[in-house]
């Protein structure tokens, strides 16, 4: 099944790829070089902790290609703009209780940073406003309990 994935998310996990396939193996080769310069393995704690970062790597470096693999990229700049919010934009909501609004780009699932207003496609607040458009009223089940939010606006880009 394709998963979701903006191009800046595909472009990061490219260039992380790139990094662990070139630099990282590189220099972890190297400990492990130099691990076993120390003579006896069986007790060579340099050894198993640069065998087990290798590991870690190779492991990573399969779950990128596989998730690369089933990605569906969408380049939102290729869609014509509108007022409705799909997979990709940035939301801008107006909570009606308060009044406060916040801002939120609707991406694949890894790609999901709160810190960075970036939340999944799968997320509460994102399925509550896929499909909806600016001026829509949506009530949204947190875990604070119900919000009801406003579109304020929906960006392309």
């Amino acid at each position: 099944m394709p998963i979701p994935m903006t191009v800046e998310g595909a472009e990061a996990l490219r260039a992380e790829l790139q990094h662990r396939k070139t630099t990282l193996r590189q220099e972890i080769s190297k400990s492990i070089g130099v691990a076993r310069e120390h003579g006896d393995l069986r007790e060579n704690a340099e050894y198993h902790a640069a065998k087990e970062q290798q590991g870690f790597n190779e492991g990573r470096i399969q779950e990128i290609e596989g998730k690369l693999a089933d990605a569906q990229i969408i380049d939102i700049s290729k869609i014509p703009p509108g007022d409705k919010v799909i997979f990709g934009v940035k939301v801008t909501l107006l909570n009606i209780d308060t009044d406060e609004t916040v801002t939120y780009k609707i991406v694949g699932e890894d790609e999901a940073d709160l810190k960075a207003q970036k939340i999944s496609v799968m997320s509460p607040i994102a399925r509550g406003v896929i499909g909806k458009s600016v001026g829509d009223e949506v009530v949204i089940i947190t875990p604070g309990g119900e919000q009801q939010f406003e579109i304020d606006n929906v960006e392309y880009r």
